[in-house]
């Protein structure tokens, strides 16, 4: 399997890649002191980490859920979170246009979930050259994946990451198939779990996802256990006062904890 280095931050290779970030930009300041706060934490690990936030949420429940603080806004505090604390930067983008703009500043473009087999997005993405990372859709299987990376390689990408987020299991539910990870990293690519979207209960509130937080620590040791090479954490300081995805992002207070113990399951199998 390839391994993908992002500034310093690896993924297929023996040490455990990070991404972590608040879901959504929420404000300048609060980016800022979550990147810083991250850092430091990580930093006293011997992790290395790739920050990651939302400039627009375009695919919350309801229309009046807050979306985020919009595309110049956004990627002007994603390029100050850069400069300042000097981590790498992901973000999603939703429509092709976006995609050129956005590898201006970001380091990794991420393709949502539901927008996966969308094929000028991955096509737009692609064509920047930057490591780009698609989220299996909720409703694939993981060996359908392979098309995706092979619309990806057919536009000459040469750094592609996969993210298993949970997969629909009947309605408002989902269901981690640990299987996925392997599957998914005979396609080439490294495999990232994403530990606090698998969580989710979507739609579960009605006009929000709901979810299953006390969860997120078991699902994120499992898929170290099977061999993922990168842990996906939203992560937040105030949880329950969270703009998007509440009843899912993980504590900030307890980041350190949950680290130390995935970092003693990634020594003990490698």
């Amino acid at each position: 399997m390839k391994e993908i280095v992002i500034n310093d931050v690896c993924f297929g290779g023996e040490s455990l890649g990070l991404i972590l970030g608040p879901c959504v930009i929420e404000s300048r300041d609060h980016s800022l002191m979550m990147a810083e706060s991250i850092h430091n934490i990580t930093n006293r690990l011997g992790f290395k980490f790739v920050f990651k936030s939302s400039f627009d949420k375009a695919n919350r429940s309801s229309i009046a859920s807050f979306r985020g603080l919009g595309f110049d806004e956004g990627l002007a505090i994603l390029s100050e979170v850069k400069k300042e604390i000097g981590c790498a930067i992901i973000t999603d983008i939703h429509e092709s246009s976006q995609a050129k703009m956005v590898a201006e500043v970001v380091d990794v473009i991420q393709i949502p979930a539901f927008l996966c087999r969308q094929t000028d997005l991955l096509v737009s993405a692609a064509k920047t050259g930057r490591t780009v990372n698609v989220k299996k859709g909720q409703f694939l299987a993981p060996w359908d994946m392979k098309n995706v990376v092979d619309k990806l390689k057919e536009y000459q990408c040469k750094k592609i990451l996969l993210t298993d987020r949970g997969t629909q299991f009947g309605y408002n539910n989902l269901i981690a198939d640990m299987r996925s990870i392997p599957i998914m990293q005979d396609f080439g690519s490294p495999v990232i779990f994403d530990a606090t979207h698998s969580a989710q209960l979507p739609g579960g509130d009605g006009l929000t996802s709901s979810g299953m937080r006390a969860m997120i620590p078991t699902l994120a040791k499992s898929a170290v256990a099977a061999g993922c090479d990168g842990v996906f954490m939203e992560v937040h300081n105030d949880i329950n006062n969270a703009k998007s995805d509440a009843a899912t992002q993980w504590p900030l207070s307890e980041l350190e904890h949950l680290l130390i113990k995935l970092k003693h399951i990634r020594e003990a199998i490698i």
